[in-house]
């Protein structure tokens, strides 16, 4: 999960550092002045200091500059004999400037605390939204990975869920269609519902039917979110219900990739009332050593400068570890690479493994292989 950071008390860069290039601008007037013996011709550079130090200094700083500013061109000036009402007009737009610097810097101030606040808040949200998923869940081993698309975000319209409950672990992977504060809300409400439901109900499909119906009553005509349940009962099979999102994929010990498509797709959650296919409970098998890769659409559909996609399904291989977060790590870094740095959807990614038993030599996955030729 993305490490949110808040720094409500260190809102401005080091001050050496935001005060030097402001500095460098003076002693470069400075010096320019006395090579050419123009001191009067280049002392309205001498305002570009404090303007400057407004973006990234302290008011208390930007004054000091701006005082260092002012004796620099009344040195200047007397240096140069300059006419005093010359004079007398260059050093009041001086002091002119660097007050407004000064109040700019304040007002910036004042705006980046409240920003700070913001994204506090935001932390706050996404801790009680999108919980952290510890690193082992039952028998399994789970890792996650979240990046949200926009640079300041914390929480987009991805969701995930894993809880361990009295008939199994069960799991969400969803995407909620739109973007910003009603793509949250409506995140907010599958996850407590499917969080409520996931303990209550012994079968599966009945999980999925209480999230649709808490939908149909919330949710605008044209709204709805493709989603992955999923859990395991009983050792040895995954169940897995698919809501027009993405199909899941299973992962040997070896590797071998086997994408896990609905028998019959239905509609994402939501859009039950427009009819179609009711959701189908898939069983698979699901042994020690083998994974579950989940996924959200800003994985799959990421493009590169040649508006290719990027290949999941072909690049987990050379990222398969016993360790799912050394895994998801692989993973994201070459997303990352895929897009030039940059996403431009939410993409979350969840992954669930089943540590091997001692003894173990072909799971289910590589035998489903050896017979598909996958």
């Amino acid at each position: 999960m993305i490490q949110a950071r808040t720094h409500l008390d260190q809102p401005y860069p080091p001050a050496p550092f935001a005060a030097g290039v402001p500095v460098l601008i003076l002693g470069a007037v400075a010096a320019i002045a006395f090579v050419t013996g123009d001191g009067t011709s280049w002392l309205p550079l001498l305002a570009v200091a404090p303007a400057l130090a407004a973006a990234a200094c302290r008011p208390w700083a930007v004054l000091r500059i701006g005082f260092l500013a002012v004796a620099l061109g009344a040195g200047l000036g007397a240096w140069q004999a300059a006419p005093v009402h010359g004079q007398a007009v260059m050093l009041s737009t001086l002091i002119a400037v660097t007050l407004a610097s000064c109040l700019a810097s304040v007002l910036r101030r004042r705006r980046e605390r409240v920003l700070a606040a913001v994204r506090s808040v935001a932390e706050a949200a996404q801790n009680a939204l999108l919980r952290p998923v510890p690193a082992r869940v039952g028998q399994f081993q789970v890792a996650v990975r979240y990046s949200a698309a926009a640079a300041e975000a914390r929480v987009g319209g991805d969701l995930y869920a894993l809880v361990s409950t009295p008939y199994g672990v069960r799991l969400i992977v969803g995407d909620v269609r739109g973007k910003g504060l009603p793509a949250v809300s409506t995140a907010a409400l599958v996850l407590g519902v499917f969080r409520e439901a996931a303990y209550d109900e012994p079968d599966l499909l009945d999980v999925v039917g209480r999230i649709e119906r808490s939908l149909a009553r919330n949710l605008a005509p044209d709204d709805f979110v493709t989603a992955v349940v999923a859990g395991y009962p009983a050792d040895g099979r995954m169940e897995i219900v698919n809501c027009g999102h993405a199909p899941p994929l299973l992962i040997g010990p070896a590797g071998a990739v086997v994408p896990v498509e609905p028998v019959r797709p239905a509609p994402p959650l939501g859009l039950a009332s427009l009819g179609g296919e009711a959701p189908s409970l898939e069983v698979v098998p699901f042994a020690d050593g083998d994974q579950m890769l989940l996924y959200t659409d800003g994985v799959i559909e990421a493009r590169d400068h040649g508006r290719a996609y990027f290949p999941l399904a072909e690049r987990v291989p050379g990222h398969v570890s016993d360790e799912p977060s050394r895994t998801l790590a692989g993973l994201h870094d070459e997303l990352l690479a895929h897009v030039g740095g940059r996403l431009h959807d939410d993409a979350a990614l969840l992954l669930l493994r089943k540590p091997a038993a001692s003894g173990r030599v072909e799971s289910a996955v590589d035998a489903a292989t050896d017979t598909t030729g996958v």
